[in-house]
């Protein structure tokens, strides 16, 4: 990799065509950037030794060197963000900008506003990893919530003996993290960890999984083949969904857990064993013993201690923990530039209820570490590649409102209070009228206000000069 270029603080436009970059540029000076143009990417290689730009947008294509080329020497010299630009959004072309590591993608013809908020994104500061989220194991069983401090608490406790262990919580509440924290733990630890969901494979061949097979068992049975119990022995044996056992198996599996023995399929060698079971479930075995598809006894056998885990719903305290968790892992997984999340899109996740619980929340990150423009993720990216509903026009507002705010603020920005009332005073009054052709009295009963402080407030408004609100 050549030694990096110096840095400024311009943003450049290389694009052949003047009118794109005069418009472009004057959008982003009134957005308070210093911009310079160029007219081909070789204009650019010229202008990099005196200094890399914060940001390039650059067209893909130009007569001479390409966008392309152009963003890829410009990403070997330094970590430069760009943007891409063309008018040609062919699946093959927007795929290699993205290879050759641009930061976004601007389809011809775009809208301005979205050029400067794209830019914006851009130049928000690379995320820096939290120590302690890069430092944990991507499988590591996290949380700070009072309920996530009692399992950790319980696990600790349980961990040193060789009771068995019931897990329970809902679909992607961690339980095989869970149960592997257990082993890790245990005195065990550099034994082997086996885990085997019960409902993913069928009643059939679950017996020669769990107990092994001998030659000629069963059509197809060529040699002898160990099950996970002789896998696992020494060590720890997981089996998830416990509660979709076939009853027959269950009967097996209890004189496993009551006299330590067991024979393989059509095997005649009695065989002992030294396995800690740890099972897991979704389900309320008690109903399912009620219901005659349980045995009450096999239970009891498995259910010495229990651990229960709460839902996502029940930790919403966590959720910001586990989404940096979640990013920066997928960020190094699937070796693409970190991102982070602005404080909003945090508050927004925290108020999801994810049916999916934990395993719902990583996929999303995972997506999002992909497809969200920009460095920062915000409450709008949160439904990107997803087949949902908008969230409420109010929670879009407010969350933009607040967005505002945090950016004034961390700028030391005055009058931040009588700017805000300003404009939404402005905006309201202006969108009534519109809506009732311009009929002042409709419009401040639709507002749920007298005419006169109608006439008033629009008065003082149209008086205001705007302050770049």
């Amino acid at each position: 990799m050549e030694s990096p270029l110096p840095m400024n603080r311009e943003i450049w436009i290389a694009d052949d065509d003047r009118n794109v970059r005069f418009v472009l540029a004057a959008a982003l000076r009134d957005a308070g950037h210093a911009v310079r143009e160029f007219g081909s990417a070789e204009a650019v290689r010229a202008a990099l030794p005196a200094g890399a730009p914060a940001l390039l947008l650059t067209d893909v294509r130009m007569p001479g060197e390409d966008g392309l080329t152009l963003l890829r020497a410009l990403r070997a010299q330094g970590e430069t963000p760009v943007i891409v630009m063309s008018a040609f959004t062919d699946i093959a072309t927007t795929a290699a900008a993205y290879r050759a590591g641009a930061l976004d993608y601007l389809a011809k013809p775009f809208d301005l506003d979205q050029a400067v908020e794209a830019v914006a994104r851009a130049l928000a500061e690379a995320p820096a990893e939290d120590p302690g989220v890069a430092d944990t194991p991507t499988d590591a069983l996290l949380g700070e919530s009072a309920a996530m401090r009692e399992v950790f608490r319980l696990i600790g406790r349980v961990a040193a003996s060789d009771l068995n262990v019931l897990i329970t919580g809902e679909t992607g509440t961690g339980k095989e993290l869970a149960a592997r924290a257990l082993h890790a733990e245990s005195a065990r630890r550099e034994r082997p960890f086996v885990a085997l969901n019960t409902a993913a494979i069928p009643a059939e061949l679950l017996e020669s999984e769990l107990f092994g097979h001998e030659a000629g068992a069963f059509t197809g049975a060529t040699r002898r083949h160990a099950g996970r119990f002789e896998q696992a022995e020494g060590g720890t044996l997981f089996l998830d969904e416990i509660g979709d056992m076939p009853a027959s198996l269950q009967t097996r599996l209890l004189r496993v857990l009551a006299e330590g023995e067991f024979y393989r399929v059509g095997g005649r060698e009695l065989l002992r064993c030294d396995v800690r079971i740890v099972a897991a479930t979704h389900q309320d075995l008690d109903t399912l013993i009620g219901e005659g598809r349980f045995r009450a006894d096999l239970k009891h056998r498995l259910d010495v201690v229990r651990i229960a885990l709460p839902a996502l719903r029940q930790r919403r305290d966590d959720i910001p923990l586990l989404a940096r968790h979640f990013l920066a892992a997928a960020a190094r997984e699937l070796k693409v530039a970190p991102k982070r999340f602005a404080a909003s899109a945090l508050r927004a996740l925290a108020r999801q209820d994810f049916p999916g619980n934990v395993r719902e929340l990583e996929n999303l990150c995972r997506r999002l570490a992909v497809i969200a423009p920009g460095a920062e993720i915000r409450p709008a990216d949160l439904g990107r590649g997803r087949d949902e509903p908008a969230p409420p026009p109010g929670e879009v507002w407010s969350e933009g409102l607040r967005a505002w705010a945090e950016r004034a603020l961390a700028d030391g920005e005055a009058d931040i209070h009588a700017r805000a009332r300003e404009t939404l005073d402005r905006t309201l009054l202006e969108t009534a009228l519109a809506a009732h052709d311009g009929h002042r009295g409709h419009a401040a009963e639709a507002l749920g206000v007298g005419r006169n402080t109608l006439t008033r407030k629009l008065g003082a408004a149209r008086t205001r000069k705007p302050r770049g609100d």
